[in-house]
């Protein structure tokens, strides 16, 4: 059902990445796990972010009684694996979505935005919830700083 409502989100945003689970470690006896899963940034070819994130079992759904939703938790890391050219990335104030992915049946996601910090030479990748209602305050941030020669925008 979650990777129903991950091919809406990516149809809907084309320029989105598509993840590539690495790893899906169980945490209990329930059978909730972690998932970790690999980004490639579909504009900055020479970064791959780690995004891990919670995901509720069966059971657990059964226990707490809602069904359709997995918690907003998230973390991520991102590191330099190529050659950096930041010619096609939007460098406004609040960067652009990298990825996206639906953590309830319709109206929660987790998203990643890369913003180009050009004063200090850096790329930051924000993970965050949206939510149609409101926002969360659960988030992760990653940098991946620049290199001299790398392209810029």
């Amino acid at each position: 059902m979650r990777r129903i409502a991950a091919a809406i989100a990516l149809a809907a945003l084309p320029l989105t990445a598509a993840a590539e689970e690495v790893a899906r470690v169980g945490v209990d006896w329930v059978g909730n796990d972690v998932i970790v899963e690999a980004i490639h940034d579909p504009k900055v070819s020479g970064v791959t972010c780690h995004l891990a994130y919670f995901s509720r079992s069966v059971l657990d759904r059964l226990s707490q009684g809602n069904w359709f939703e997995d918690p907003s938790n998230s973390a991520i890391q991102c590191t330099r694996t190529g050659p950096i050219d930041l010619s096609q990335i939007d460098t406004g104030d609040d960067g652009e979505q990298v990825f996206s992915e639906g953590r309830s049946l319709i109206f929660k996601s987790l998203r990643v935005r890369r913003i180009y910090d050009a004063e200090n030479r850096v790329l930051i990748y924000l993970a965050h919830s949206a939510e149609l209602s409101e926002g969360s305050a659960k988030m992760s941030l990653a940098t991946v700083p620049l290199a001299q020669d790398d392209k810029a925008p």
